[in-house]
Order: structure tokens, then sequence, then C-alpha cells
């Protein structure tokens, strides 16, 4: 099976795709790791950014994204422009989105040895939010 981790920051949703192949964990390097939507008031942007999202999950032959949970309120409550972003990916045809937890997201990444090289420091929370779905799953 094969997922796309998905976080979202600010303006840009970052991805770290990773197959499981039912016993180990496996991290996919692409060149694509990151969209940003620029000036999200612009309708224009936001169709340019879910085409690019869609030309990434079809060419990459994903199905599923697992995207890290941001709060709604409070101190470490996600910006507007996060959720739109949030909005884009969940309806996105032919692919499930679903929601993980941060605090899921830690308890399986208790499960991992360590996070391969190929991932960029700023893919780690993608990449940590596929493989609590793909763990959970098993």
């Amino acid at each position: 099976m094969k997922i796309v981790g998905v976080e979202i920051k600010g303006s840009e949703a970052i991805f770290a795709v990773v197959e499981y192949d039912g016993s180990a964990l496996a991290h996919l390097s692409t060149s694509l790791k990151k969209i940003a939507l620029e000036d999200d008031d612009i309708a224009a942007n936001v169709r340019q950014f879910r085409e690019q999202v869609a030309a990434f999950v079809g060419d990459n032959g994903l199905k599923m994204l697992a995207i890290k949970k941001r709060g709604k309120k409070g101190e470490f409550a996600g910006g507007p422009t996060t959720f739109k972003i949030e909005g884009v990916l969940q309806l996105l045809e032919g692919c499930e989105a679903g929601l993980v937890s941060p605090q899921t997201i830690s308890a399986q990444a208790k499960k991992l040895a360590e996070l391969p090289g190929s991932l960029n420091k700023y893919q780690h929370e993608a990449y940590k939010a596929a493989c609590a779905v793909l763990l959970k799953a098993r």
C-alpha cells in the first residue's frame, strides 16, 4: 500500500510518500515535496493549487492522503489558509483523505526505528503521519 502524508504549514502542503509492503515501511522519494498556495483570496490560485496536487497524486498513483490534523482553536490553531488547503485536499477526486491527530502520530512514531535519510527535515511530520496510518491499519 502506498500513501502520502501531508503536513500543512502556513500556505504550503508538505508531502512524503510512504509504501508499506506488509513487512517494512519505505519512503519513496519524489521530485515534488511541497506545493504552496499563493494568495488564497484569488480563486484562480486555489484552482491552480488543486490542479497541482491532483497531478502529483495522479502521477504517483496515490489513493490515500494522511493529513496531520491542526487545532481549530487555541495557541496551536491553524490559520485560515491551512483550512482552505485542507478542504481542497479532502475534495480531490479518486483519492481518500483522512485526518490524523498529532497524538496518534506521536504514539505510532515510537514504533519507527529511525527516519529515512532521504527525507528533508521539513518532511518529517508528513512522513510520520503516513506511517501512523499504515502502522495503525496493519
